[in-house]
């Protein structure tokens, strides 16, 4: 898989926009979107996005608004209506979406699924949106995702194992992550709920999962401004970002697609 060849700047546009760990991660992401709809796996209209959020993910990897979005808090919505990523935002449970059956074409799920206790669930309630043979991609943290911390490894290096492990289960919590599962499990739920997996691969080193880590800690000034002014970052220019763009560039070059990466991505296609 070659995502080398893309026509934006998806390191840029997400740094001048988000905390660099958080831009990292999303400007790999876009990058497989864009692989993804130029080859085998467009995503026709109509597009739903299970978990939209604020909708800037959307705005940045896909070309058009897509159809609808739904996610369970109402702030985040109103930043995606003002974007104007989706033609129609809605607030309500993935769980149980209002929109008739075979509604949709394709759906996607941006680092959403992690998230949810009954994710057997909304993988049922999407089969129903979805039309036979639609396609639904979504990525997710997968089974290494823990174990991969550099702060929890350094405690286990030096015996303090239960520390670590205690360490773990905080960095999990501030992530609100319930489900870090390897594929099997994952395609056993999509089969279940009507789906076929077609498709999957790891992404994001155990190196770029440092950065990501260390920059929750490092990046608490950036949350300090979002609470002040509702902006990640209050000077996004180049010359104020280049050292920041530099820290992060090399795991943005390189070729995100390895066996050892901590995160998971799918592309499942509705029965």
């Amino acid at each position: 898989m070659n995502c080398a060849s893309v026509d934006k700047d998806y390191l840029w546009v997400n740094l001048r926009d988000l905390p660099y760990f958080r831009a990292l991660l999303r400007a790999v992401e876009a990058r497989f979107y864009h692989w993804a709809c130029s080859h085998d796996y467009p995503l026709p209209a109509p597009t739903l996005d299970i978990g939209c959020g604020d909708g800037h993910f959307a705005s940045i990897a896909l070309k058009r608004p897509l159809a609808a979005g739904i996610d369970p808090w109402w702030g985040p919505l109103r930043q995606a209506a003002r974007l104007g990523a989706y033609k129609l935002v809605v607030q309500g449970s993935s769980s149980q979406m209002p929109f008739p059956d075979k509604a949709f074409a394709s759906a996607i799920s941006n680092s959403v699924l992690e998230h949810i206790p009954n994710v057997e669930a909304v993988l049922v309630e999407t089969a129903r949106l979805l039309k036979p043979e639609a396609v639904f991609v979504f990525c997710v943290p997968n089974h290494t995702f823990l174990s991969q911390l550099s702060i929890g490894q350094a405690l286990d290096y030096i015996k303090l194992h239960s520390l670590g492990n205690t360490y773990r289960a905080f960095f999990n919590r501030i992530s609100r992550h319930i489900h870090c599962d390897p594929p099997e499990v994952w395609r056993t739920r999509l089969e279940k709920a009507g789906f076929r997996l077609e498709r999957w691969w790891h992404y994001f080193s155990p190196a770029a999962l440092h950065t990501l880590e260390w920059g929750h800690y490092f990046g608490l000034p950036s949350l300090v401004s979002h609470a002040l002014t509702r902006r990640w970052i209050l000077v996004p220019t180049c010359w104020n970002l280049a050292l920041t763009r530099r820290m992060v560039e090399q795991h943005y070059l390189s070729d995100p697609v390895c066996e050892d990466g901590v995160y998971t991505f799918y592309i499942a296609r509705r029965r």
